[in-house]
């Protein structure tokens, strides 16, 4: 099922997240499952929780399209970032038209879950660590609007998208 993404200013988006219970239940399979579905439909590479209106520490990252299977991280936590940083437009799908420059560290690691609450680890230093930092900027309250160096298209979307 394609569930609807919150965009700004939906207050969900800046709430604090809880941890997910493990190994997920059905439940949760069936938000993941969703979520992954809604993910693609948006055209997105990634999709927090809170971006369909859960607090729930728990993102999607869908680069299909880079040869890698759509998975959730959950419970996530960078545990190391790199000195050297890059610098890339970004986009989000809750603020859609609003783009801007985002400097962010180049190589990360990261721990997280999967869905029968096993401990993985990710390092990388592609596109894909640009995408985990920032699922887990939403699961951190952060958005592309609180990091933006400049902005590259959408400036006179902004003030719609600034938290009232």
């Amino acid at each position: 099922m394609i569930l609807p993404i919150s965009k700004l200013p939906v207050k969900v988006l800046r709430k604090p997240v809880v941890n997910v219970e493990l190994p997920a239940d059905k439940k949760m399979l069936r938000l993941i499952k969703d979520m992954i579905a809604t993910c693609k439909a948006a055209d997105g590479v990634g999709l927090a929780a809170p971006q369909i209106g859960q607090n729930l520490n728990l993102a999607i990252i869908y680069l299909e399209e880079a040869g890698l299977p759509a998975f959730p991280i959950i419970n996530p936590v960078i545990i190391k970032t790199s000195k050297e940083t890059t610098e890339m437009e970004e986009g989000c799908l809750s603020t859609p038209g609003l783009f801007g420059k985002v400097k962010r560290p180049k190589k990360i690691t990261i721990e997280a879950y999967n869905v029968e609450g096993e401990k993985f680890t990710i390092t990388d230093d592609t596109f894909l660590a640009r995408v985990i930092q920032h699922e887990i900027d939403h699961l951190k309250n952060t958005l592309i609007i609180d990091k933006f160096e400049e902005i590259t298209t959408g400036k006179e979307l902004l003030k719609k998208y600034q938290d009232k």
